[in-house]
């Protein structure tokens, strides 16, 4: 289990690596606006990220929720949406309070790896070979993403379906640098397997963040 980094005051600091609003590009919420709170760590270190600039907490200092917070409010977002990094690492029940009283959604993404802290409208779980989900975090989540490189990794994402709940949103992902490689292969296990959805990287294709 990846070690959790909580600052001395509970939450009330976070390794602040970007934030900004944008439209959400993968998974059940695409094409919706929100606001994304990226935060810095992770050790699960999966060989294909595109956030690795995220993964070394210590390059980014560690900033107070409460302006995390003004920040999303003033953005006029609906929905924020944390990521990282590995964004459980941290604790999130601070940021998550906050939010909620200024009436925002909350959504996270997150390989599970980590203890759950915070109240989510939205758990979007994609679990990694290397380091698999710990805890009940499973039966948790309202989406299933799991990131195709290759054949055999069509296995690991039955063995997770199993383990999510009965209205728990499921997509296949093709890992970006491997698309045209393996979306065919994803085209056609859809095809036989329709409780999947194919899930695209769509703010990629539109050059947004």
């Amino acid at each position: 289990m990846a070690k959790v980094l909580n600052s001395e005051d509970d939450g009330r600091k976070l390794p602040l690596v970007e934030e900004f609003f944008t439209i959400q590009g993968e998974g059940f919420h695409a094409g919706e606006a929100a606001w994304f709170i990226r935060l810095g760590g992770c050790d699960v270190g999966c060989n294909w990220c595109d956030s690795r600039f995220a993964w070394n907490a210590d390059l980014y200092p560690l900033v107070g929720t409460a302006e995390i917070i003004e920040h999303a409010v003033n953005s006029g977002a609906k929905s924020v949406v944390v990521t990282g990094g590995e964004p459980l690492m941290w604790n999130l029940d601070y940021l998550c309070s906050g939010l909620k009283q200024e009436n925002i959604s909350t959504f996270i993404e997150t390989s599970g790896t980590c203890p759950l802290s915070g109240n989510w409208d939205w758990i979007c779980l994609s679990p990694k070979k290397n380091m698999p989900p710990a805890g009940s975090i499973c039966k948790k989540a309202d989406e299933l993403k799991v990131i195709i490189e290759k054949k055999d990794d069509f296995e690991w994402a039955e063995k997770y379906q199993k383990r999510v709940g009965k209205n728990c949103k499921l997509y296949l992902q093709p890992e970006w640098s491997r698309f045209e490689v393996i979306v065919q292969d994803i085209v056609i296990y859809v095809k036989n397997n329709s409780h999947w959805r194919i899930s695209l990287q769509i703010h990629k294709y539109m050059h947004i963040p």
